[in-house]
């Protein structure tokens, strides 16, 4: 069971694990010892998380996530097994309680009277300064 909050539990038969040889540097071990993790989870058949939850993770997962709705996760950092495992599950944990949070709705502001006399004042300085930057009268 991979807690995220009170509310969100997932079930480990909810989640896949595929070990995979490790891309990169690895000594000796590197082609023949099966380190890498790839943590499939199942975001449309989920029972576990709520509708507005799985949306929003939808978009999070961005490229992870595929056309069948299966986010996978790919864990190589560390050398050993163990660690990549927990490295996935960590990572899966942190985008479910990242999307779990509301975001909050932005309020349209609009700039004040001040600021947008600022703004052109400022901008008739730049003119200003442009047109004293250009050609030198004839030398006559």
């Amino acid at each position: 069971m991979l807690k995220i909050t009170p509310d969100i539990q997932i079930d480990e038969d909810e989640l896949e694990e595929r070990f995979v040889r490790s891309p990169g540097p690895g000594g000796q071990n590197v082609n023949k010892v099966e380190t890498a993790v790839q943590l499939r989870f199942d975001i449309r058949r989920s029972p576990s998380l709520p509708p507005a939850v799985r949306s929003r993770l939808f978009k999070l997962g961005g490229s992870r996530v595929d056309s069948e709705g299966v986010m996978t996760i790919h864990a190589h950092r560390h050398r050993t097994r163990e660690r990549n495992r927990a490295d996935a599950r960590k990572r899966l944990a942190e985008l479910i309680l990242q999307a779990s949070r509301i975001p909050k709705a932005r309020v349209p502001t609009r700039p004040s009277r001040s600021a947008k006399a600022r703004r052109v004042d400022d901008k008739k300085q730049r003119a200003r300064t442009k047109r004293l930057r250009g050609p030198v009268g004839s030398g006559d």
